[in-house]
């Protein structure tokens, strides 16, 4: 549902799972629920000018539930569902009426009289239409809730304002927070779409926009997932369909999304998703941010599990419109009746549930499909967002909640002196809009003329022409179209036409097409076209198998020699095509590149909305993790290199070797996200397959095996809390310590100052980071309950000397860091703690507004990976200032380690 799908992001002191092997669920929750106050519900959050919040209501704080999905009736009530629960009904106070709460009901939901137990619920997505509520439950079997996964209606057939009937319209299969999710109406209101994250299989439909022949299509090695994430997960992985109301008719309207939670409708009638990223993948060559995608008729937007996740410049799949960031997208809905000024009507809003920022999304219409930018509506630290409308009173109303976590109800109005009036213009349609629209109504079934009507626009301009008119293509029966395929000359319709006949030909034809394909004059095509044209090779080569004899031979003849090419993105295609064909030539070549390290240019999976580095400070749990690996991110470039050498099997001499396995022991001081370590792990025991057995333990060596953990997937540690896991209350961690610290272990303690990285922010003794108090004294000043009360509750008091700022510009975004320097035209800000010389430099002409951040950068619960004995220790090496002569360790003490 959210994203996270286990312990990613892991957290400020990097103090999760991963280094000291803690529950970063109950430290995640821990975080949240300590960190809201109600009387900070509104001060927390930041608004735009003109714009007025209202805190409605905490069902948390009444025994509902975490909230994560809502919808309003034909009465004006709002519907609601907690993620584990039942559904409710609200009766909204009218705004401006001095009314501060709404009425809440359960909904009983039953067909049997009496019965009490959770009749509906557990839902992620509602929807009321045809008279109807429509509930997309998303759940296993269990106890509590006897329904699983699935869509259901509900109608009250009596007319007493309780549903009373509830029809299962299609059972699904998948459950959690990849699985099913939200419902919105047609823009007609006759039909309804629906959400799938990618861990749904997609069951059997009545009509397919993308033909399902879908498959993962990269030569690049199969490594899965390390940790385990999907790893059997295929195409198409997550995908949106549309049904009619009674849900008879299913028709398949895209995918390759890897968990798309909401969309909405634009004006235009355009569909707009916020999908995911796969934040374990931080800083890997395949790696996508979070994405706005316009998800047109038969889209695939290449979502692959693992490494073998395809790039948006793939010719056979769809770029996104925008890239957001990092982050966990949830609710999207567009403004369409809002009482705002008319940008914001317009807008499609766009939730982030990890960093509590909701996105206002304008989009510019550009060819056939748009251009876009985002600008932050509100945000709040925490905010968890969940979902949110547009109600029938023009006011936003959203939620925030989910994985139990404290749930709120709000109110966005706007008082501010900007008209409100609705916007009646007519969007605008380009003529472009048009030509891909005319197309897609041949999506979906052989139709007369559909070839001679689609073919001519395989080489238009426009990429969403383009494959609007190859998915039209692959509609029709291939035998009306194979020889004209065969027959095209243009480069641009060639490809096109030789990705169709990849994905509908026989096998016979690999040779023919290859021939086609090679015989194209690449140096007279523009940089993504030469790309479009080994895209279509290699597609060749995963449906049809390698080229052997003749083919194999001109293939290496005509590419080799265009290799290096003059772009990172052209030696990514010429390296994986030519070690497969394993060319003479092609490993060293490789390596050369690799060595060079002069690639890599910007983030991995291109520039954002929000840069990570502005995400470090807007949650400390999930920011300091980001900003550990901002401060060593790895060359994705040279990772690609790398790994796709871990299918070479010829080509090498033991000078290249040498070097070549170097790589890897150097690549592990990276740090990349929570798989990084895995896959090159994985791809550096791929590569020792091939050497010579006499030579594995050299080269086993030689490439890092001394730095790993038995697993492979994390680097070795000095020292590992030994817990177990416990959620320290402040009284017990004093009980725990105020009865002795005489005779602990100096050593431990030390092992875990540094285990928990408290020396990576503060110092002691002259040694460590600066971005938090020296320690040096801490024993001389502070008690027991006072160091303990910092390390539990970090927010209770931050001093303006290490406090962040929050500086509000006037495109509404906002930059949080440290003030470190100004002068007459700039603020310099340091954002990362890990990090801290790297300055962001902000023109003061830029900013609206500077305050301090309220949220120390420290997050609560560092000490919930240990034991009593840890914990005494810790405290002990705190209060001694890292001293090992202080008199906490000169007498014994029988109750040492314990």
């Amino acid at each position: 549902m959210f994203k996270l799908t286990s312990p990613t992001k892991i957290g400020i002191a990097l103090c999760t799972f991963v280094l000291l092997g803690t529950s970063w669920v109950s430290l995640r929750e821990s975080y949240w629920s300590e960190r809201v106050d109600d009387s900070t519900k509104i001060d927390k959050l930041k608004l735009l000018p003109g714009f007025k919040a209202e805190h409605l209501y905490s069902p948390s704080a009444n025994q509902q539930g975490s909230w994560v999905a809502m919808a309003f009736d034909d009465k004006g009530r709002m519907i609601t569902s907690d993620q584990y629960g039942f559904l409710y009904r609200l009766q909204l106070p009218t705004i401006g009426s001095g009314v501060q709460r709404p009425n809440v009901e359960k909904l009983k939901v039953s067909e049997v009289p009496g019965d009490t137990t959770i009749g509906m619920g557990y839902a992620q997505g509602l929807l009321y239409a045809f008279n109807s509520l429509y509930v997309m439950v998303n759940n296993r079997e269990n106890k509590n809730f006897g329904k699983g996964s699935g869509l259901y209606r509900l109608q009250d057939t009596n007319g007493d304002d309780q549903f009373d009937k509830i029809t299962l319209i299609k059972a699904l299969k998948g459950e959690g927070e990849h699985g099913p999710h939200s419902l919105v109406l047609s823009p007609d209101k006759k039909s309804i779409y629906l959400m799938c994250g990618n861990f749904t299989d997609v069951p059997k439909m009545d009509a397919y926009r993308l033909p399902p022949v879908w498959k993962e299509d990269n030569l690049f090695p199969a490594i899965k997932d390390p940790r385990g994430h999907a790893v059997d997960r295929m195409a198409p992985g997550g995908w949106i369909a549309k049904i009619d109301p009674e849900g008879k008719n299913w028709e398949f309207v895209g995918g390759g999304f890897r968990n798309t939670f909401d969309f909405a409708f634009n004006d235009a009638g355009d569909i707009f998703g916020y999908d995911s990223d796969m934040e374990w993948d931080f800083g890997l060559p395949w790696y996508k941010p979070t994405r706005i995608c316009h998800i047109t008729s038969g889209a695939d937007f290449g979502w692959r599990t693992s490494a073998t996740n395809w790039s948006p410049t793939f010719a056979d799949c769809l770029p996104a419109t925008l890239n957001m960031g990092q982050g966990s997208p949830t609710g999207v809905f567009a403004g369409r009746g809002a009482r705002f000024p008319q940008k914001y009507q317009k807008a499609i809003y766009a939730f982030d549930w990890s960093f509590g920022i909701m996105y206002a999304v304008h989009l510019q219409p550009q060819g056939a499909s748009y251009k876009a930018t985002a600008q932050e509506f509100i945000s709040g630290s925490p905010l968890p967002l969940t979902d949110g409308q547009i109600g029938p009173d023009g006011a936003l109303y959203f939620l925030t909640g989910g994985r139990r976590l404290e749930s709120d109800l709000y109110r966005i109005t706007y008082a501010g002196t900007e008209a409100t009036a609705p916007d009646t213009k007519a969007p605008v349609i380009t003529a472009e809009h048009q030509i891909r629209t005319k197309l897609e109504q041949y999506h979906g079934a052989p139709m007369a003329d559909a070839v001679n009507t689609a073919w001519p626009y395989l080489n238009h301009p426009d990429r969403f022409i383009r494959y609007a008119a190859r998915v039209a293509v692959e509609h029709q029966p291939v035998a009306e179209w194979q020889a004209k395929a065969l027959a095209e000359t243009d480069p641009q319709r060639l490809t096109q036409a030789m990705i169709a006949l990849a994905h509908h030909g026989d096998a016979s034809l690999k040779s023919q097409m290859l021939t086609s394909l090679l015989n194209v004059k690449l140096n007279t095509l523009a940089e993504q076209q030469q790309a479009d044209v080994l895209r279509a090779i290699e597609l060749v080569c995963t449906r049809m198998g390698l080229p052997e004899g003749t083919d194999r031979a001109k293939a290496i003849a005509v590419l080799s020699p265009r290799y290096p090419a003059g772009s990172a993105m052209l030696n990514r295609a010429y390296s994986k095509l030519l070690i497969s064909l394993e060319a003479p030539g092609a490993v060293d070549k490789t390596l050369k590149l690799l060595a060079l390290n002069n690639e890599d240019n910007g983030p991995v999976g291109g520039e954002t909305v929000t840069a990570s580095s502005d995400l470090i400070l807007r949650n400390p749990q999930y920011g300091l993790d980001i900003a550990k690996m901002l401060a060593k991110v790895p060359p994705a470039q040279q990772t690609y290199y790398a790994t796709m050498l871990s299918s070479a099997k010829t080509g090498w001499t033991s000078q290249l070797r040498d070097q070549y396995f170097a790589w890897f022991a150097k690549a592990f001081g990276y740090q990349g996200g929570n798989s990084y370590v895995g896959y090159v792990d994985k791809a550096r025991k791929l590569a020792l397959a091939n050497v010579p057995k006499e030579q594995f333990e050299k080269y086993n060596k030689l490439s890092g095996a001394d730095l790993l953990t038995k697993s492979g997937n994390d680097i070795a540690s000095d020292y590992t809390p030994k817990g177990p896991y416990r959620n320290w209350k402040l009284e017990n961690a004093v009980a725990v310590v105020d009865s002795g610290l005489t005779g602990r272990s100096y050593e431990t303690g030390k092992k875990l100052y540094g285990a928990i990285l408290c020396s990576r922010c503060h110092s002691m003794g002259g040694q460590g980071g600066d971005i938090g108090p020296d320690l040096t004294q801490l024993g001389t000043r502070f008690s027991n309950k006072d160091i303990l009360e910092a390390i539990i509750y970090p927010d209770k008091t931050v001093s303006d000397q290490y406090a962040s700022s929050i500086f509000t510009l006037k495109n509404g975004q906002s930059v949080l860091g440290r003030l470190i320097n100004e002068d007459k035209a700039n603020y310099f800000i340091s954002q990362n703690p890990f990090a801290s010389d790297q300055l962001r430099k902000v023109a003061k002409k830029d900013v609206v507004s500077r305050k301090y951040s309220p949220s120390s950068i420290m997050l609560p619960g560092l000490i919930n990976s240990l034991n009593p004995g840890e914990l005494k220790d810790l405290i002990a090496y705190l209060k001694s200032g890292g001293n090992q002569a202080n008199e906490l360790y000169k007498t014994s003490d029988t109750g040492k380690g314990k």
